[in-house]
């Protein structure tokens, strides 16, 4: 979905920096055509050869901004070229010079070159991001329906406060990139009401032992996804899923549930008020008949 795309990425100045490293690599593999931008304090946390030696392509950074050497100004070229921008970390700072439209550097300048969709990972300290101002300014620009955004989550931070403001995983920022690209950020689902089921359910014989199946979730996930990229209020009643392939911070309402009873009564429960219906699980065709609420003995099976 990506060959040939030209992602235009932005790091901002903080630690999770890091990551966007990940992001890079795994564009440049699916064929993209990734460029990056670096601001000055961006590069306190990874160099330029870095971006450089995973996009295979120059990193950009305020010193080439002011150079005579490009035949067009550098941000219009940058911001023409770009079907995406990603903007990973998105640090208090930028955020408050794209609320105002400020342009003092060349990441600034060439957002406001592009018309692209942009996709917002913000990173930053609890007590940063939990911030009236930070608030007011992010919630400002959700307004804008060029701006998209992914996270941040929960989790340890690198100042050992555990809270939010966690940057989303690659493996997450990757899946929205793809899903922007599809959609061009169109809300065509906007405000609709999607229930979907996903992932299986376990019937158990006794404490440990249970009748299932191989399902891994992964299709309910995906389609939550994609209907809420698309604008959709959408809940997800789901079986057992790898905590892995979770979502750190989902944009959308997940139910767990075991058994297929427990899947039905939730599905009920959320029917009325659902304008469009999704059944993705696989659902047990069978249960036991008796439930034993101590371990059973090999032995006492008769399965053939």
């Amino acid at each position: 979905m990506l060959k040939s795309k030209s992602i235009l990425i932005g790091i901002g100045g903080g630690i999770a920096a890091y990551k966007v490293c990940e992001v890079i690599s795994s564009l440049f593999q699916e064929g993209a055509e990734v460029r990056v931008i670096l601001t000055e304090t961006a590069q306190r946390f990874i160099t330029p050869l870095t971006v450089a030696t995973l996009s295979r392509h120059q990193a950009y950074t305020d010193q080439d901004f002011w150079q005579a050497t490009h035949s067009r100004p550098l941000h219009i070229a940058l911001g023409e070229e770009a079907d995406l921008l990603l903007i990973a970390p998105l640090t208090a700072n930028t955020l408050a010079k794209l609320t105002y439209g400020l342009a003092d550097n060349l990441l600034s300048n060439t957002v406001l070159a592009s018309r692209c969709p942009i996709l917002l990972a913000p990173a930053m300290n609890t007590e940063m991001w939990e911030q009236p101002v930070i608030q007011r300014n992010w919630q400002q620009l959700q307004l804008d329906t060029r701006y998209h955004s992914i996270g941040p989550g929960s989790g340890l931070l690198a100042c050992d406060r555990i809270g939010a403001g966690r940057m989303a995983e690659p493996r997450e920022i990757i899946t929205k990139l793809h899903s922007l690209i599809y959609t061009q950020g169109q809300q065509d689902f906007q405000g609709k009401r999607i229930l979907i089921s996903g992932g299986g359910t376990r019937e158990n014989l006794d404490p440990v032992r249970f009748l299932g199946n191989p399902s891994t979730g992964k299709m309910g996930l995906a389609l939550a996804q994609a209907a809420s990229d698309r604008g959709a209020i959408v809940t997800l009643i789901h079986g057992p899923i790898a905590p892995e392939l979770l979502p750190q911070s989902p944009n959308y309402n997940l139910i767990p549930i075991v058994t297929a009873e427990e899947m039905e009564a939730a599905m009920i429960n959320h029917l009325k008020e659902s304008e469009i219906i999704i059944m993705s699980a696989a659902v047990a065709d069978v249960k036991p008949a008796h439930y034993t609420n101590y371990k059973l003995p090999k032995k006492s099976y008769h399965l053939t």
